[in-house]
């Protein structure tokens, strides 16, 4: 039975040290104390907040992973731009800010003129897309210190004050819909290539997953971007909310439940999670070849889910979401005691 653990990643080690990193940033934050940029304590938040006056700024940082190998060994580089403003845009909106700009940073073993040309393509039109600029980055080549290309952004946002999702005035009974994704997302790719190379072999990313497509182009299927529809539902900076949004959650590493945690932290609820999507084909196919149980799925894996809203405003929710071919279901409500499941 394949585990995350097993393919080299420690979920629970990862969140200690994780811990350790932030207590660390919180202990930066006495730097600025009556300055402007001071530092709004969050926790478990989804990005960092700087109280700047009459509004906030965010900033957080994140990368697409190992599964920039699987595009290395594919050839396939020129979706993985929609993976990386995915994962700091995505993360952004969730306290209700407007993405503006994404730094990056390219650290290479070896610099390839035609890697570097498809990446950057793909993150161009990304960022056009939802309104994001690029306002600078790094490319470092490394040598014997990088065995592959690692790629990462930070994202800097802006929201009022009056607009911050908190999750504060989450209720018992308030709708959780869920937005469905297009595929794996940039999370639990280790254990991804630890079934495949198990199963199919070192070159399993030529092997064929269906008749029109590869192992490795399906595993390389690029993130939705959800950031547009949650801007068309809660506004860009200075605009009117066209829907209520009371918590907003990516589903990134850790799956539906912990981050779901994270969200409803501050209401002090749960949530009854009873009608939870079908996982898509690829990932039950994973499972199955993986022997990969429940449990540790929804751990690794979004399932299908790619981004969870909080709000009453279904109707709005779902006809916004459409305009941007995004799926969306009711998956549950928020509930007394903790998270509950499916069995």
């Amino acid at each position: 039975m394949a585990t995350y653990k097993e393919a080299g990643v420690d979920i629970d080690f990862g969140d200690k040290c994780s811990k350790i990193a932030y207590q660390t940033a919180k202990n930066t934050f006495l730097g600025r104390k009556g300055l402007w940029g001071e530092p709004v304590v969050e926790e478990g938040g989804f990005t960092g907040l700087l109280d700047m006056g009459d509004f906030l700024i965010t900033q957080n940082d994140d990368g697409i992973g190992t599964k920039m190998i699987i595009g290395e060994r594919s050839e396939k580089l020129d979706t993985l731009g929609f993976d990386l403003v995915a994962m700091v845009a995505d993360d952004a909106v969730c306290v209700g800010a407007e993405p503006v700009s994404i730094s990056n940073t390219l650290d290479v073993n070896q610099l390839n003129e035609e890697k570097v040309k498809a990446l950057m393509s793909g993150l161009e039109t990304a960022c056009l897309e939802n309104k994001i600029i690029i306002p600078g980055g790094e490319i470092a080549e490394l040598g014997d210190m990088c065995n592959n290309y690692v790629w990462n952004a930070t994202c800097l946002g802006i929201v009022e004050k009056d607009k911050i999702i908190s999750g504060k005035d989450i209720q018992a009974g308030d709708k959780i819909i869920g937005l469905r994704s297009a595929g794996l997302r940039s999370n639990g790719f280790s254990l991804v290539r630890h079934i495949l190379k198990q199963k199919l072999g070192d070159n399993w990313y030529f092997e064929k997953y269906d008749p029109e497509m590869t192992w490795g182009q399906i595993t390389l299927t690029p993130s939705k971007i959800y950031t547009g529809a949650v801007m068309e539902m809660h506004g860009r900076f200075k605009e009117e909310k066209k829907v209520n949004l009371k918590g907003i959650t990516h589903v990134t590493g850790g799956g539906i439940k912990n981050n779901l945690k994270r969200t409803l932290k501050k209401s002090g609820l749960g949530a009854k999670l009873d009608n939870l999507p079908d996982p898509p084909e690829l990932i039950k196919r994973l499972m199955e070849m993986g022997e990969v149980g429940i449990d540790e799925a929804y751990r690794t894996w979004n399932m299908g889910v790619g981004m969870i809203l909080i709000s009453n405003d279904v109707d709005k929710i779902e006809e916004i979401c459409k305009k941007h071919e995004i799926d969306t279901q009711i998956i549950g409500e928020v509930a007394e005691g903790g998270v509950l499941m499916p069995a």
